[in-house]
């Protein structure tokens, strides 16, 4: 990365071009679709978590964001203009999975390193408290866990201050604790104006700090929303309401119905038309404290993409952690 020229963006300016915008975005790797007509447009400011199954096309996309990948067809530009323009001003910083550290420096000096790389930077001292890893700086990077060579990695991707970094797997190997103090760091940063995009295996993370998810299938996006409106796109409801001598079979027997559970006058209905439950349960019966609410973020996501429940992914862990 090589920087200096600083730009200081909010997400208010209305004069602003978008942070990221993919337009009509095709690439090939010989047979391989990877990326089937991406149009996308990501505001400045905004949190966007990038999800989706192995060969969704995630990684293709980032690649092309971060111009180390030039599109088939379709145009792509980072704040109105090309990312390798947006990288040689600094406005674009990455935090990798994997790679990009030297094992036998310490903590600080490798963002010393890393900070004469730049025309002018944040204070070390400043990006090392921000990624919270000052009480490690002298450590040898070969003796940090995989979580604080991360929280290292997002260290050095602060020192340009960069208007739009780029997350791929960013906790993976954090602790609970690490994560949470992770993403309070990246929520300051883009209540500042900051955009961020990442890629995550934990759906925790996209549903608690996202302020969108763009979901990706074969090389394009199936869907694009708020959390909340995501889970609403899977095809599966639950309604829930207390209800004395429930008629199962009577119940069971209506239109997309699935599950029906009960616990006492407890009774959970699991379905794909809510609506038609709500309304024989309002109208029928003697039903009260009726509420009805989305699948998961995990459910909605094996529902958009086709990914089946009984994967090895969804057999071997039930964390919300995808594959």
């Amino acid at each position: 990365m090589v920087g200096g020229e600083e730009i200081h963006k909010t997400a208010e300016d209305a004069h602003l071009p978008p942070a990221v915008r993919l337009q009509e975005i095709y690439k090939n790797f010989r047979h391989v679709q990877a990326i089937d007509g991406v149009t996308l447009a990501i505001k400045p400011g905004e949190v966007v978590a990038l999800l989706g199954p192995n060969g969704a096309g995630k990684t293709s996309t980032i690649d092309i964001i971060l111009g180390l990948s030039k599109p088939d067809s379709g145009t792509v530009s980072v704040f109105g203009i090309a990312p390798v323009q947006a990288i040689r001003r600094g406005l674009i910083s990455a935090v990798m999975q994997n790679g990009g550290l030297l094992k036998d420096l310490t903590v600080a000096e490798t963002v010393e390193y890393t900070s004469k790389l730049f025309v002018t930077t944040r204070p070390a001292r400043e990006v090392m408290e921000r990624a919270g890893i000052t009480d490690i700086a002298n450590r040898l990077v070969a003796k940090c866990s995989g979580g604080e060579q991360q929280r290292l990695r997002f260290a050095m991707a602060l020192l340009s201050d960069p208007e739009l970094i780029i997350l791929d797997e960013p906790t993976q190997g954090m602790d609970v604790e690490g994560r949470h103090q992770f993403w309070q760091a990246i929520r300051d940063d883009a209540s500042l104006g900051r955009t961020i995009l990442f890629a995550t295996h934990y759906l925790q993370e996209a549903d608690s700090y996202a302020d969108r998810v763009v979901l990706m299938r074969k090389g394009k996006i199936v869907a694009d929303g708020t959390a909340v409106e995501i889970k609403s796109m899977g095809k599966r409801k639950v309604v829930r309401a207390h209800l004395s001598n429930p008629e199962i079979s009577v119940l069971s027997a209506i239109d997309g119905v699935t599950e029906v559970v009960t616990q006492g006058e407890a009774i959970t209905i699991t379905c794909s038309e809510s609506d038609l439950i709500a309304r024989y349960l309002l109208t029928q019966t003697n039903a009260k404290n009726l509420e009805i609410s989305s699948v998961g973020l995990e459910e909605a996501f094996l529902a958009l993409t086709g990914e089946s429940q009984q994967s090895s992914w969804a057999s071997s862990n039930n964390r919300g952690i995808l594959p």
